[in-house]
């Protein structure tokens, strides 16, 4: 199985980069499955329920988000209904949306999980235990499932890698996303589990993770607050493509950018 991973859809540019190439990626890379983290793709900060489904319509086959997911409150029927978008799995469970999807692919099904990390974010449930619980839940509904990959949209690269070493041999792949920078440590665990703390955002790099620079400097100097505008210029798609074998063990993993050009 071949998978590709974007990191967080940025505003604007990133999602209509997305949108634009999502086609012709999964035909030149070769994909079996294109995942994406979309929890920033409304303006910086949440995800329209419009947007989930031109996401589908192009290419997308399967959602994740973070702590921004109900942002944008009319997502949450979609959340309620629609197979394809998971809520972080240790999230309460009252909380509007799935803790698992599994998604069919020509090199057989694929299970997709969200976690939350804790260190400096909302305080949430052990997302190693949730880890665990969704698992087996993906398992027993689907006997077959050899391939799992994990999204840890966490603050410190201490929960990421914390959480990576422990699933380490239990699923495909483990990748951050929510600092939107990537990271530069690429690798496959020796339980057969790819790694990389972050897999980088999917928009603008002349910014401050994404945000207008001078707008992002004003706050910073001044502690008067300011509406941080997404910024517009080196639009990139970041993230990570995993190869994985038939019993889900990763085989190879390689950071993936693609520069865009001003028009692109």
């Amino acid at each position: 199985m071949r998978i590709l991973f974007l990191g967080d859809l940025v505003g604007k540019p990133g999602y209509s980069a997305v949108l634009k190439h999502a086609e012709s990626l999964k035909e030149s890379l070769k994909l079996d499955v294109l995942v994406a983290n979309a929890e920033n793709a409304s303006d910086g900060s949440g995800l329209m329920p419009r947007q989930f489904k031109r996401l589908m319509e192009v290419g997308v086959d399967a959602i994740t988000l973070g702590d921004h997911i109900y942002k944008c409150r009319d997502i949450i029927a979609t959340l309620n209904k629609d197979k394809r978008i998971v809520k972080p799995a240790n999230y309460p469970s009252e909380s509007s949306g799935r803790t698992w999807t599994v998604v069919p692919t020509v090199a057989g099904p694929l299970g997709i999980i969200s976690l939350m990390g804790r260190v400096f974010m909302r305080p949430v449930d052990c997302p190693l235990a949730a880890a665990d619980r969704a698992i087996d839940e993906m398992r027993q509904a689907n006997p077959d499932l050899n391939h799992v990959l994990v999204d840890v949209h966490a603050e410190a690269t201490s929960d990421k890698q914390t959480i990576g070493r422990y699933l380490d041999g239990k699923v495909t792949a483990v990748i951050g996303t929510h600092t939107h920078v990537p990271t530069a440590d690429t690798c496959i665990f020796p339980g057969g589990t790819a790694f990389q703390c972050d897999a980088g955002m999917c928009g603008p790099y002349e910014s401050i993770i994404g945000r207008d620079i001078e707008r992002v400097t004003e706050t910073f100097r001044s502690f008067e607050p300011v509406h941080f505008h997404v910024a517009t210029r080196d639009v990139r798609l970041c993230g990570v493509i995993v190869d994985a074998d038939p019993d889900g063990k990763a085989i190879a993993v390689e950071r993936f950018e693609k520069r865009l050009d001003p028009a692109g």
